[in-house]
């Protein structure tokens, strides 16, 4: 596959969820300053007041790291998490990973830093902080707080290992009508969401999501690489695609197009590991 370095735009007509979905990075080296207080309300507000498209419930906390003991060997200076658990079942990693990275771009315009946190922490103690039962998952977590003015060596090195700012070409991960058919940019509002999809963070970023593009439908389909599905923990690559349709279909909505999430599945020839998750359906 090509890779594309990513684009992180300056145009001061961006509204502000693309000027975050561009400039967004993730933080691992915080200040060591307790969250504002301010700021947690605005969280906690915008988190009772989202739309969820899947019908899921997700419960959020707020976890103050010396409290409950949390720790992650890849952060500096973070002082208090957010995490998640829902319910086990179809769905459930997909509609986690829209729900917090719709609150994770909301943080990242309240100038709030965050950082997708899924095995590299103290599990044990993050599960029981949340009181996780056995029908439950827990994917991933964020620290929230603010950056410190210089990055830890940890970070610089780990952001260049997985090349963190690098995203494979548009050609590569959306096609039209079939898996044979690259889907030509032409500007349009949906590319433009589906732009704002291969933006997206991801686990190691591998960038799992696809998309095939039939008339006024748009079909999500995960490309599957080994040891991202956790089993009790859940598929983090599901997670990740979860992640990319919340960059679509919100950018797509600011785009003025109106759609609905809901099982569509076209039938096309599928690549080797490749399986089918959503539609959005044009309305």
């Amino acid at each position: 596959m090509n890779e594309a370095k990513r684009d992180f735009g300056t145009n001061e007509q961006m509204s502000p969820l693309e000027k975050a979905i561009r400039t967004r990075r993730s933080v691992r080296t915080f200040d060591g300053k307790t969250l504002w207080k301010a700021d947690q309300e605005k969280i906690e507000q915008y988190i009772a007041n989202m739309d969820d498209p899947f019908g899921i419930k997700i419960e959020y906390r707020f976890l103050p790291s010396k409290e409950y003991g949390l720790t992650s060997p890849v952060l500096a200076g973070e002082d208090i998490y957010l995490a998640g658990k829902v319910k086990k079942g179809k769905f459930a990693d997909v509609a986690f990973g829209y729900s917090l990275e719709e609150i994770v771009l909301f943080a990242e315009q309240e100038r709030i830093g965050t950082v997708w946190l899924a095995g590299t922490m103290n599990r044990n103690a993050f599960e029981k902080a949340m009181d996780l039962q056995a029908d439950e998952i827990m994917p991933a977590v964020t620290p929230l707080g603010y950056t410190a003015n210089k990055k830890s060596l940890k970070e610089t090195m780990m952001r260049k290992g997985v090349k963190a700012d690098v995203r494979y070409a548009f050609s590569d991960l959306f096609f039209q009508n079939d898996f044979n058919t690259p889907l030509a940019d032409d500007g349009g509002k949906i590319c433009k969401a589906l732009e704002m999809v291969r933006l997206a963070p991801s686990a190691v970023n591998k960038q799992p999501w696809r998309a095939v593009v039939c008339g006024d439908t748009v079909h999500f389909y995960e490309h599957k690489d080994k040891g991202y599905d956790q089993g009790e923990n859940g598929d983090l690559q599901k997670v990740d695609v979860g992640i990319g349709l919340a960059h679509f279909v919100l950018m797509a909505r600011e785009e003025g197009l109106s759609g609905t999430l809901k099982e569509a599945d076209p039938g096309i020839a599928l690549p080797a590991d490749t399986e089918y998750i959503v539609s959005w359906v044009a309305e």
